[in-house]
């Protein structure tokens, strides 16, 4: 029996993280779950969002499975997704873009998979108020960072017979922290021959993206750019509702979907299910459950080419429903 950290996380993330449970034991995998609140709902009660017996559970075990929470736009505490990502120490966040069957979408040969560094650039929130008028937001690239998370990105291509790794940047303008995340890539790229290597401008990938997104294979960025550019990339393929992700670091590894925690529809058995599932198999496949994985993956691609979808992806179906369906579909 495996056990794993379970952050069932607020908003709508007690209705998909239930419904994946359920979906997960009707496949007959035995999973042993230490469930942890964090977020919003535990700050009047812990008075942080991310307490310590959090952090605990996940050295324990090694893996969880994150339901979003919420983070405040411009005010309150700092994301729980970033403490997460620096007090684990994972540094690499893996979103796979691949066309889903039953969506209909502008493009349907999209299969790329971004890696983003995870641990710095401005992404990290390292801010200060210099006076009433003035703010300075800090980018920190170091060439340690760089390389470890180009050599992941490599050696996931290598694992998972993948052709080429883009090293994406912005470094004609920012010649210092990207030119030295560009140099990274360039030395760590010298020992795969094999993986044929790409550059381009954050900017120019981001037009290529939205009018030939074949084109592209591995992606490895900077965090801030990561951060947006997976954003596009779901879009591609119909919506964050669709868009799983993954945080893995040397000890430990966090899969979660892309989408935040959707507050609005809290509690009214609308919310897709299905980001969280494909993260959910995602880490079967880390703790090499691999069978139950494809068996999972199997059911909700048969569920989708029978039509049933929820209300975000244009169809009829609450959350509830599109479980039941899911589970129909193991065999």
């Amino acid at each position: 029996m495996h056990n794993i950290t379970l952050i069932n996380g607020d908003g709508i993330g007690p209705e998909i993280s239930d419904s994946v449970v359920k979906i997960i034991k009707a496949s007959g995998l035995d999973i042993n779950w230490d469930i942890q609140s964090a977020g919003a709902d535990v700050i009047e009660k812990e008075g942080t969002p991310l307490p310590q017996r959090v952090l605990d559970s996940i050295k324990k075990n090694r893996v969880a499975l994150k339901a979003p929470v919420t983070t405040p736009i411009g005010k309150g505490f700092r994301s729980v997704n970033v403490q997460l990502r620096k007090s684990l120490n994972l540094y690499a966040n893996v979103r796979p873009c691949k066309n889903l069957p039953g969506i209909v979408t502008r493009f349907d040969s999209v299969n790329l998979v971004i890696v983003r560094e995870n641990t710095e650039d401005l992404y990290a929130g390292v801010e200060e108020k210099i006076d009433e008028n003035t703010a300075h937001s800090i980018k920190i690239i170091t060439r340690q960072a760089s390389e470890r998370i180009c050599r992941f990105a490599f050696e996931y291509a290598l694992k998972n017979n993948r052709h080429e790794v883009c090293a994406v940047s912005k470094a004609n303008i920012m010649k210092l922290s990207d030119g030295l995340f560009l140099e990274s890539y360039r030395n760590v790229a010298k020992d795969y021959p094999q993986i044929k290597q790409k550059e381009i401008l954050v900017d120019n990938l981001c037009m290529q993206l939205v009018q030939n997104p074949e084109k592209f294979d591995v992606l490895v960025l900077p965090n801030l750019y990561g951060d947006i550019v997976s954003d596009l990339a779901a879009g591609l393929i119909g919506g964050l509702g669709v868009a799983q992700g993954a945080n893995i670091g040397d000890d430990c590894a966090v899969f979660e979907p892309v989408h935040g925690s959707a507050p609005d529809i809290k509690g009214q058995n609308k919310a897709n299910p299905t980001a969280l599932l494909l993260s959910a198999v995602e880490m079967l496949r880390y703790i090499e459950e691999y069978s139950y994985a494809d068996k999972i993956e199997k059911a909700l691609f048969k569920t989708l080419t029978q039509g049933y979808k929820t209300f975000d992806l244009g169809g009829e179906l609450s959350t509830t429903e599109f479980r039941d369906k899911i589970i129909e579909n193991l065999v």
